[in-house]
């Protein structure tokens, strides 16, 4: 199943079709990132941006934290 989730940037309305499944999760991150009951303009949307792909750096750094760490025991 899809559902639709909607935010408005530069007074036009954006309907996004999202699974089930994953609504919940961007509707939590959507709340912490944007006013979701009116208005955005493109600096906020920018800044939403950067900063969910600044957490995607830190757990790949993590992530390859981990792996690097795993390799190490694993070879002792």
């Amino acid at each position: 199943m899809a559902k639709k989730i909607s935010l408005t940037i530069n007074a036009k309305r954006y309907d996004i079709d999202i699974d089930d499944a994953f609504a919940p999760y961007l509707e939590r991150i959507m709340r912490e990132d944007f006013n979701v009951h009116s208005n955005n303009d493109l600096k906020l949307l920018l800044q939403a941006y950067v900063r969910q792909n600044y957490k995607l750096f830190e757990l790949e750094q993590r992530v390859a934290a981990l792996i690097a760490k795993i390799d190490t025991v694993s070879n002792d």
